[in-house]
């Protein structure tokens, strides 16, 4: 199979339906378009501990993960997966993204022992697990991710959907990173071992039907992670003190993000929505596109972030698309470990106000 330039990221090589149904098999490959950082020396997990949303006191050496590096206000602004090796910890972004945090990184370093480098590599997309690869293919590779989504990791929560209702539940998704002198080695090892290449396309198409989000799609709208179900897998709810940790509490706390992703099905025959599209309801502003897809056994998809206040049973529109929903943060807003009843929940400030304490308090502090 013909393939073109070894290391060239292509949306398809000619029939992108058939390419994702061989990808989700377990019988193809994606080349993926990766900023590959390793993080060295002794204190390289206190570093990452302290400034994200992952508890790295918990990881052991063998573990994929990934971690989101949030705002004082809650909002995603880095994200990785991650590898905890025994000299280093890797960590896998989007193209484009590395050097921003690698950049913080070594900003946030201070005095502790880590170095941080970027690795020059690429990276490959399989729907398998790290099992399941072909031997002389793991040989190769630098460092391997298994994707982690959709089971809630310990210390995680999910949004109304359990690990054994999710649509992502039976997928098997890791990432393996290669030197970059061994891409072409790389492609014909995994050619030779009856597997065919399948574009960017079939990946993100299976990416969107498993609701798997993603740093640049869903976390490009000033998210908040509690809004797209990140709590599964790069949120540890348990671990305090790291920048935003005060939003993500609160709204485990008092529940009711002020958005919820939502997986559409779209119905028109343009050309698929641009992510960024506006999402309404009745010509009024209801939320926007994140990402979208073309699905080989769904047709025309996509996640969009929307008010919580929309309600699940009305017809959105996306352009000239109209779109049924189908919730994937639940419009209650409340978490697998949100307290059963809001802190203060029955109390006003006319009841405080009447109370034998409140009252003593005003007499005290009239003395």
């Amino acid at each position: 199979m013909n393939i073109g330039d070894a290391g060239v990221v292509r949306s398809h090589y000619g029939s992108p339906f058939a390419e994702e149904r061989r990808l989700r098999s377990g019988d193809a490959f994606t080349l993926l378009a990766r900023d590959v950082i390793r993080v060295s020396g002794a204190d390289r997990g206190k570093l990452l501990h302290l400034i994200s949303s992952q508890n790295f006191e918990d990881l052991a050496v063998g573990d994929s993960s990934e971690m989101l590096v949030l705002d004082a206000q809650g909002h995603v602004v880095h994200g990785s997966d991650v590898v905890v090796a025994e000299d280093a910890i890797w960590l896998i972004t989007e193209q484009g993204r590395g050097a921003a945090l690698i950049e913080h990184l070594k900003r946030m370093t201070f005095m502790m022992r880590v170095e941080t480098v970027a690795v020059d590599s690429m990276a490959f997309g399989l729907m398998v697990t790290a099992a399941q690869l072909p031997d002389a293919f793991t040989h190769i590779a630098t460092v391997v991710w298994q994707d982690p989504w959709p089971t809630t990791a310990p210390g995680g929560a999910h949004y109304g959907v359990k690990d054994a209702d999710h649509p992502a539940f039976n997928s098997r998704r890791c990432v393996v990173v290669v030197p970059r002198g061994e891409t072409e080695h790389a492609i014909e090892t995994l050619l030779n071992a009856g597997l065919s290449a399948a574009g960017t396309q079939a990946w993100e198409a299976a990416r969107v039907m498993d609701w798997r989000p993603s740093l640049s799609g869903e976390g490009s709208y000033s998210t908040l992670p509690n809004e797209v179900d990140w709590l599964r897998t790069a949120v540890h709810t348990e671990k305090g003190c790291y920048p935003g940790q005060e939003t993500v509490a609160k709204l485990i706390n008092l529940g009711k993000p002020p958005r919820r992703l939502t997986f559409l099905y779209l119905e028109g025959d343009e050309e698929l929505p641009e992510p960024g599209t506006p999402v309404t309801v009745g010509g009024k502003p209801a939320g926007i596109v994140t990402s979208v897809a073309r699905s080989v056994d769904d047709g025309p998809v996509a996640l969009a972030l929307l008010k919580r206040s929309v309600p699940l049973d009305v017809v959105v529109e996306v352009g000239d698309f109209v779109a049924s929903q189908v919730a994937v943060v639940s419009r209650e807003g409340k978490s697998s470990v949100s307290p059963s009843e809001r802190p203060g929940a029955g109390l006003s400030a006319r009841r405080l106000a009447s109370s034998p304490s409140a009252v003593e308090n005003k007499s005290v502090k009239g003395r």
